[in-house]
């Protein structure tokens, strides 16, 4: 099929492939442990198969990617879950035991793990790979059927994920196309469980649709994630950290450092070490193969309209190079580092989303806790410091989706540790056996036999029974 061909979802199809989904999960309603294991085990290696194939089609659709990018960003994490997760599933997906107490004996309780249903998963452009195939993962993994919307800004990726959820998994997952229209009718359908990774305006409309249903949701969205640099640092060390949080996949990452902040003393010494850093590894700019370019031309042109913006409310803009900054025509942009900026310029106030670094002076810690606590929660926070007690008292005094000290990033790519935003910056968490929980319903199991003398003195309302009850409850 000429990707010219793609017909993307009307409603009535849209329905028409929820009702076969949900037959697909009622005919068999819990999947053997085996099973998913094998389900798992498939799509790892088609996943592998197409590759290079992935590879091009996200490099089509961003107008340029590097392999970098795609391959450490996309494939390998998503490897590495599928992976994690099919050596950890059996354990996870295990019955657990839990006390009954005198008051319930001699019954047994525990807590059994039971898919949930027809899932949605609505993933984004950014990370079109490791955002569709990740949730889809760990929600087979429970047990459950997909249906995933896909962006409408990576039409030649979504062509390779369609043949990654092909043959036997596309009883499990069916990949749905369309524009932003469709992603509203989709939010409104009955699923059991909606994710949802986007914008925090995008995720109150979608929180809203599933409300309709009743239709429990996990949000993956974003912010503005700051990164404070203690006076305690090495300032290199630092810039090498935050200049590869901001340029990799053109700082189009939800955990991206957004802005700094940077006792006052240390800020030229930030600004000249990334720079350096900067010319060194990126020394043709926009021509370079090892940067990615913005998504497409809308992007790009609001990166560069909250450049002007900041621009006209006094900022600073510090371009490393002398040339090879910006191409229009290609949507690419390179390092812009903002300083002088103040809380009226646009770029303070959105999410910026691309290779745009602004940088915020302080004189006290203090100041910069503050400055962190008097916004929404952000999705990550990044410490630079040496110091354990001024570090921990940073973690101890603020809030935040993830934290990292000393490195940008990397929290996300942690299979065994869960991943998700507080307030603002979403809702819920994924990867690990947090993943498991959050697809799964914790189903509370009673387990009595035969002998159950408690009924005949509950149905009597035995006064010694009663008695015995309140001395063991009902005392202080």
């Amino acid at each position: 099929m000429r990707l010219s061909d793609t017909v993307t979802a009307s409603t009535s199809e849209l329905k028409t492939q929820f009702d076969e989904m949900q037959r697909h999960f009622d005919e068999q309603p819990y999947l053997t442990i085996a099973k998913r294991i094998q389900l798992l085990k498939s799509l790892k290696r088609a996943l592998l198969t197409l590759e290079a194939e992935f590879v091009a089609a996200s490099s089509k659709d961003f107008g340029y990617r590097t392999a970098f990018d795609t391959v450490l960003g996309d494939i390998l994490p998503t490897t590495k879950t599928i992976s994690h997760t099919i050596t950890h599933l059996p354990k996870w997906a295990k019955e657990s035991p839990r006390k009954a107490g005198l008051s319930l004996a001699p019954s047994k309780v525990a807590v059994s793990y039971q898919p949930k249903g027809v899932v949605g998963i609505i993933s984004p452009w950014n990370y079109p790979i490791q955002l569709a195939v990740v949730p889809v993962s760990t929600a087979i993994a429970a047990g459950n059927r997909v249906l995933l919307k896909v962006s409408e800004f990576t039409p030649h990726t979504n062509q390779v994920l369609k043949k990654l959820f092909s043959g036997e998994l596309s009883d499990y997952c069916a990949v749905i196309e369309g524009e932003a229209q469709l992603s509203q009718q989709f939010s409104h359908l009955p699923f059991a469980h909606l994710f949802f990774t986007g914008s925090t305006a995008v995720g109150r409309h979608i929180m809203a649709a599933a409300s309709n249903n009743l239709t429990p949701v996990t949000l993956e969205l974003g912010g503005k994630s700051p990164v404070v640099i203690t006076d305690q640092v090495d300032i290199d060390k630092a810039a090498k950290a935050i200049l590869f949080g901001k340029m990799t996949n053109a700082g189009q990452i939800c955990v991206a450092p957004d802005y700094v902040l940077v006792p006052e003393k240390l800020q030229h010494q930030l600004v000249k070490s990334l720079c350096g850093l900067y010319k060194k590894h990126y020394k043709l700019g926009v021509e370079g193969k090892n940067l990615t370019s913005v998504i497409n031309d809308h992007h790009f042109a609001r990166l560069t309209d909250l450049l002007a913006d900041a621009q006209q409310h006094g900022a600073q803009i510090i371009k490393p190079l002398e040339e090879n900054q910006s191409d229009a025509h290609k949507h690419r942009l390179g390092l812009h580092i903002v300083t002088d900026v103040n809380d009226q310029m646009k770029l303070m106030q959105e999410e910026l989303f691309g290779p745009i670094l602004a940088i915020v002076t302080y004189q006290q810690l203090s100041h910069a806790i503050d400055y962190i606590n008097q916004r929404p929660q952000p999705l990550a926070l990044y410490i630079m410091g040496q110091n354990r007690q001024i570090n921990a008292h940073i973690q101890q005094h603020t809030q935040s989706g993830t934290f990292a000290i000393n490195d940008t990033l990397m929290q996300v790519t942690a299979d065994d540790a869960p991943f998700g935003g507080l307030g603002p910056s979403g809702m819920g968490n994924y990867h690990g056996r947090e993943g498991f929980l959050t697809f799964s319903h914790a189903r509370n199991t009673l387990k009595t036999g035969g002998f159950n003398p408690k009924l005949n003195l509950l149905l009597s309302q035995n006064k010694l029974l009663m008695k015995a009850l309140k001395w063991l409850y009902l005392r202080p």
